[in-house]
């Protein structure tokens, strides 16, 4: 199969249809679905289970800990605003998931804080306080 070939119908019905489920897609998805759409399936009947399904926990819980794990596990900024994204959606306050992300301090540090803070910041367009002191820049503290 090359770059070129168009989707199938169904590969195309059931990334919408993920678009439509989760309120995004990553790029992986996306690749999976032109390339090896069997494999999408697989992996994303895993997620369904246990991320989308209705179960115990309520979207909005889940969705808190998902950025909690990804900041955890220092997801790419872009993964970890697709969640910011969605809670928002679903009514999740800013502070709400900011408090999820700071959970991550005692457990996984500072350096994984602050990618899942910088993820945040940018999302929701916070600001923070200038020193009125002269100083260096200390930029984001993340590599993105």
């Amino acid at each position: 199969m090359t770059a070129d070939t168009a989707p199938s119908e169904a590969a195309q019905e059931y990334i919408d249809a993920m678009a439509r489920d989760r309120g995004y897609v990553l790029d992986y998805h996306k690749v999976m679905a032109q390339h090896d759409f069997d494999v999408l399936q697989a992996t994303n009947g895993l997620v369904e289970a246990a991320y989308l399904r209705p179960r115990a926990l309520d979207r909005r819980t889940k969705e808190l800990l998902f950025i909690l794990s990804l900041t955890v596990m220092r997801a790419g900024k872009g993964h970890i605003q697709s969640h910011i994204r969605v809670a928002l959606d679903l009514g999740v306050t800013p502070r709400e998931i900011l408090e999820a992300i700071e959970i991550a301090l005692p457990e996984a540090g500072i350096v994984a804080f602050q990618a899942g803070l910088e993820a945040w910041r940018e999302t929701v367009g916070a600001t923070g306080i200038e020193p009125r002191a002269a100083v260096h820049e200390g930029g984001s503290g993340t590599t993105e």
